[in-house]
């Protein structure tokens, strides 16, 4: 007898460690992380600006690389407050617990800034074409809204802002994803600005899809 429960006792701690194990492996429905964006920007002339990118997303303790991905585009002013975002970018992914995820990506976008005041009002529109795998390729509407408002620390001159981002996708035809945002910036010269800022992405369909993120961005430009 003692034999028999000591049997079922043993197989009852292997099939509970089997269960959590296996729980472990399922995809992560939330998570935090580090972006990290870096980008050069090269006058083409007064109207126009070339753009490179480069963007990392790590798991926040730096040992996962969950996201890399590059791309290319222009900026081009039509007047002060309005400019246009032609952009193309490549993906490479590796969310955690789950399958690997590649994308070829074409943005057209187009962004309106109003000053009011001390304040700054920012609207950024992009329509996005997805080339996706294992995914199924589709359309997506973006849309923010920024403030921006100057501040200083100790004779240092900083912008703030807080932003709101939802996000449409017409392969399941419903609003998925919304991320706010705060954060600041600080341009040391006309060539370097770096901009720190929290934000909270809530997405019920990615996997994971809640996540907190610290992110910085490194701006140059020639």
């Amino acid at each position: 007898m003692k034999i028999f429960l000591r049997a079922a006792q043993f197989a009852i701690l292997m099939l509970a460690a089997g269960t959590v194990c296996a729980q472990s492996q399922k995809p992560l429905k939330s998570d935090t992380q580090f972006w990290n964006d870096t980008q050069l920007t090269i006058p083409m002339d007064k109207k126009v600006d070339f753009v490179l990118t480069l963007t990392t997303r790590t798991r926040l303790n730096v040992s996962n690389l969950v996201d890399e991905r590059w791309g290319v585009g222009w900026v081009i002013k039509a007047n002060k407050y309005l400019s246009f975002n032609p952009f193309y970018f490549h993906r490479e992914a590796h969310p955690p617990h789950g399958k690997p995820e590649r994308e070829d990506r074409l943005t057209l976008g187009a962004t309106l800034r109003f000053p009011v005041g001390k304040f700054t009002l920012v609207e950024r529109n992009w329509f996005e074409r997805r080339w996706r795998a294992p995914q199924v390729n589709a359309w997506r509407y973006r849309i923010r809204g920024q403030i921006e408002h100057p501040f200083t620390i100790k004779k240092t001159k900083f912008t703030g802002y807080v932003s709101d981002e939802v996000f449409y996708d017409w392969s399941v035809h419903d609003w998925v994803r919304n991320r706010f945002t705060v954060g600041a910036n600080h341009a040391f010269n006309k060539h370097f600005t770096l901009d720190l800022y929290l934000m909270r992405q809530n997405d019920g369909r990615s996997r994971p899809g809640d996540i907190t993120i610290l992110g910085s961005q490194l701006r140059f430009k020639m």
